[in-house]
């Protein structure tokens, strides 16, 4: 770390990272042209990592909507085993990541308060994913901004924009920067706004776009008119059916948690699955506890739940954890979705954070980056491994407004390497792969 900058680096000590062996992606990638001499195989190989780790990272997004998916020929089982199979590759030269893992720093109490007064501030509810614990806290100079962040293998990566005013994202970015080359990391930022692009281009770094996040106004959401009569027929016939809707403020989750705990294990064992991190809400009581939670019962049971986190300053709101007992109605996720969008609006709220819909609106034209060429080729041909284009049908349905998100990364060449770490870092390593392929 530099000298300049010890004295105002709020990180936490934590241990050298002794992982610093080559990307295997670089490494395999090179014995493949070695062998074969042929620039076609080290594309179509390229081709094949990339959508693997797209499926993945995405993956659990995908399980979400599956009850929005009448009628497709999706088969979970088959993206997951296909992820598995490119993937499982490189298990080999990760055996130790489990334990390197449990090493992880993470942010202390001290950091964590401060982090939150700051949030009280902020404007997107989204920085609310600095409660997990589960990341660093890097503090500006003033500490008037925060970057949240976590390393896996070579890759320091940063969660969202800086939190705080925008005067303070250009230092706070070169002290982020400055941490990450003296631990011997690349430095990546996942899911930024366009926003942060100028700030990312004065610090010398490349933007790929990931896709696109669907965003509410709430102000102009309702459901007259003819464009709505299909959802309106949904969510009357979910209703009729005897679903209700509750919305939870948050002092009164606690009385519920043992039925949500429910519902998410439920949820969790219908998939397989295992719980995420860093950039996707996690079931822990306390992380749970901090935010409102609506509600979907049957019968008076609860049957799916969805955790809001809310920034009052702008009157934000975003869809974190969610979680349904499986095969309980076809028409749960538009109740539910509608509801939340119906209640937020009436307690003045203004917009409402659905997610990301991956790979969306990127560039078709044939001149375009080989980044967008290479997604889009994916997001066109990569249906029976992940429903991409469900995912954003299911979320236009509620005619948001499409903001791009982006992968920030050091230098110019493809971030596979990046994009890999990002998928350990959420979904756990590998072992979550070898869970789900089971």
């Amino acid at each position: 770390m530099d000298h300049m900058a010890a004295d105002h680096l709020a990180i936490t000590p934590r241990p050298d990272d002794r992982h610093t062996a080559p990307g295997w992606q670089v490494l395999w990638a090179t014995r493949m042209r070695h062998v074969w001499h042929g620039p076609v195989v080290g594309f179509l190989a390229t081709l094949a990592l990339t959508m693997g780790l797209f499926v993945y990272l995405f993956l659990d997004e995908s399980l979400m909507m599956l009850p929005m998916w009448s009628g497709s020929n999706v088969d979970p089982e088959t993206g997951v085993t296909f992820s598995f199979t490119l993937l499982a590759g490189a298990w080999a030269g990760r055996r130790g990541l489990r334990s390197f893992r449990l090493l992880q720093p993470r942010a202390v109490r001290q950091d964590l308060d401060q982090a939150e007064r700051i949030l009280q501030e902020s404007g997107s509810a989204t920085a609310a994913l600095v409660r997990l614990g589960d990341k660093q806290v890097l503090f500006s100079e003033s500490r008037r901004a925060f970057i949240m962040y976590a390393r896996q293998g070579r890759s320091q990566v940063a969660l969202f924009d800086p939190v705080g005013p925008r005067e303070e994202w250009a230092g706070l970015v070169q002290d982020f920067m400055a941490v990450a080359r003296a631990a011997r990391c690349r430095p990546v930022f996942y899911q930024v706004s366009p926003q942060f692009l100028p700030v990312a281009i004065e610090a010398g770094m490349t933007a790929h776009k990931l896709g696109e996040q669907a965003i509410v106004d709430l102000q102009h959401f309702d459901l007259k008119g003819g464009q709505w009569l299909k959802l309106r027929r949904s969510i009357n016939r979910a209703e009729r059916d005897g679903l209700t809707f509750e919305f939870l403020a948050t002092e009164r989750v606690p009385d519920v948690l043992p039925e949500l705990r429910s519902v998410s294990d439920a949820w969790l064992t219908a998939h397989n699955a295992a719980e995420k991190g860093f950039s996707l809400g996690t079931f822990r009581e306390d992380y749970v506890c901090r935010s409102p939670v609506a509600l979907i019962r049957l019968e008076g049971r609860i049957v799916a739940f969805a955790s809001i986190p809310t920034a009052t300053a702008e009157q934000d709101a975003f869809i974190d954890l969610m979680r349904h007992i499986p095969g309980t109605h076809r028409g749960l996720m538009d109740l539910l979705f509608v509801r939340i969008m119906e209640h937020l609006k009436a307690d003045g709220f203004r917009t409402l954070n659905l997610g990301m819909a991956p790979l969306a609106g990127l560039s078709t034209h044939r001149c375009a980056p080989l980044w967008h060429q290479l997604c889009r080729f994916i997001y066109e041909t990569g249906e029976r491994f992940y429903n991409f284009k469900g995912v954003q049908t299911f979320k236009a349905k509620f005619d948001p407004d499409w903001q791009p998100r982006y992968l920030v990364v050091s230098g110019r060449s493809l971030p596979l390497a990046s994009i890999y770490d990002v998928t350990l870092l959420i979904g756990g390593g590998l072992k979550g792969i070898l869970r789900k392929s089971r």
